[in-house]
């Protein structure tokens, strides 16, 4: 072989392996660049989204994540959005919520939560460390969790397109085969049961926006309810329905139940645990704490005879420890929800109209 030759195919080579290097990222904002598909992409999901949330799905960076679903189960798959505004608040952060609200959408059917995939569209000019603080977020929250996230998805849209940041994630979880939740199971008699305060997270948001100049020290409670879950179904196998009280809180996803089952059901208002801050915010604001989100609560219907264990359950579990029963389903007055004050009247709770709190998960 020729010098020239021999020069050429060690120029050819330099040049395979250059285009076969990662490349490093070193800007400080999310430019255009990093949604069109070209080497900015590549440095900015290598960097920040791989370098967090590695595991063996998501390693080989395919259009798709493949797994297997173990014997005798059958597959439970949610999505969902997340556009809360501010993006971090006291107790948690968008991260935090993309994370835990979808688990959570899995656990209340029974799922162990196993594998989500992240989507998320990004405002050009976002900070890059913004970016890692809320990437950093969901990896605690799926190791937190014992969740992968094994693909996702980028897009970048231009300034004034978006509000900085929106996620988008769905997840996959196995339900084993003797696991029925079903509202269908749902009988007269059956107590209903929360797995401890109300309103926490709702309020929390509104009040770090600093719109409205209030100052109460409420935290949220997002949390991933999977291992509270599988506990109280471990004690209470006969459990009817779950359901985990986001948007439209308590009183909306009983009024679901109501309508989905044809019965009523009656809460009382002493057995509701609001925290005296989430109260006085609610009062301050002319909100029903009944109507306020939650993102780290479950909503358990359960035959009367497994309440004290389920209640056992819930309490041994740091989520649980302020469980509590709240109401029972009754026959009559069919498909209302029907509250019995501290004063000793009745009032029908609603579905929530309107949305009081935009963006708050």
């Amino acid at each position: 072989m020729s010098d020239s030759a021999a020069r050429e195919g060690r120029v050819l080579d330099r040049i395979a392996e250059f285009r076969q290097r990662r490349p490093r990222l070193t800007e400080t904002q999310v430019t255009l660049a990093h949604g069109a598909g070209g080497k900015a992409t590549a440095a900015l999901v290598d960097a920040v989204f791989v370098e967090a949330f590695r595991n063996d799905l998501l390693a080989p960076l395919a259009d798709s994540a493949v797994g297997s679903v173990p014997a005798g189960h059958r597959v439970a798959f949610t999505t969902d959005g997340y556009v809360v505004s501010p993006r971090r608040f006291p107790g948690a952060s968008i991260g935090h919520l993309a994370v835990d609200g979808t688990v959570n959408d899995l656990a209340v059917m029974g799922a162990k939560p196993a594998w989500l995939t992240a989507g998320f569209i990004i405002e050009e000019g976002f900070a890059i460390d913004e970016l890692r603080a809320v990437v950093a977020d969901m990896a605690e929250a799926a190791a937190a969790a014992g969740v992968a996230i094994v693909s996702g998805d980028t897009k970048v849209v231009p300034r004034g397109a978006a509000d900085g940041l929106y996620i988008t994630t769905a997840g996959v979880g196995f339900v084993p085969e003797d696991c029925r939740l079903d509202p269908a199971a749902v009988e007269p008699g059956d107590l209903v049961v929360v797995s401890g305060s109300i309103g926490d997270h709702g309020i929390a948001v509104i009040v770090a926006r600093g719109d409205l100049a209030i100052e109460v020290d409420v935290r949220s409670d997002a949390a991933p309810l999977q291992d509270l879950i599988a506990g109280l179904l471990a004690v209470a196998p006969a459990t009817r329905w779950l359901r985990d009280p986001t948007r439209g809180g308590l009183a909306t996803v009983c009024n679901e139940l109501a309508a989905a089952t044809g019965l009523g059901i009656v809460l009382k208002e002493s057995a509701l645990v609001i925290h005296p801050a989430v109260r006085a915010a609610c009062e301050l604001l002319g909100l029903d704490p009944l109507h306020v989100a939650n993102e780290g609560k479950v909503v358990a219907v359960v035959p009367a005879d497994e309440t004290d264990a389920a209640l056992a359950a819930l309490r041994a579990h740091p989520l649980g420890a302020e469980a509590a029963v709240v109401g029972e389903v009754v026959a009559d007055p069919p498909r209302l929800v029907v509250l019995e004050t501290a004063f000793g009247g009745t009032r029908v709770v609603d579905v929530l109209v309107g949305d009081p709190l935009p963006r708050i998960c």
